[in-house]
């Protein structure tokens, strides 16, 4: 039940919105297994002149991912290659980006979050047979 929150500094179009939305889902269950129908994507723009990297206002594309997974469910190779993935998808349908565009993976316990009012822990104590 992953939950990504992006942010990109570009111009902004209802095209680059579902291409970016669909190939973050697709790379989000491919590459790191999670469940197309649990995987939330929520995109906003920033003018590209209120983005700054050292202190300069941008001069290519840029973005931040902020992407939130269950603690454990994942291997550190399958995040490197989540973020190869997303920072060169990024680049196909952004054009080339700034080298400062970041993907943040957040692991949380299972305790600490959920969905439709039951935690991921309790999800995976009912799923295990006694």
């Amino acid at each position: 039940m992953p939950y990504l929150h992006i942010k990109v500094a570009a111009a902004e179009s209802a095209d680059t919105s579902a291409r970016i939305a669909q190939l973050l889902t697709d790379l989000t269950v491919s590459v790191l297994g999670k469940k197309r129908e649990l995987t939330a994507v929520a995109l906003a723009y920033v003018k590209p002149t209120s983005w700054f990297i050292g202190g300069k206002v941008l001069a290519a594309p840029s973005f931040f991912l902020d992407i939130k997974v269950t603690e454990g469910t994942n291997t550190k190779d399958e995040k490197a290659a989540y973020i190869r993935q997303v920072f060169a998808g990024l680049s196909h349908i952004l054009g080339e980006l700034a080298p400062a565009s970041y993907i943040v993976i957040h692991e949380l316990r299972g305790d600490a979050w959920g969905y439709q009012a039951q935690t991921q822990e309790w999800r995976y104590i009912q799923g295990r047979s006694l």
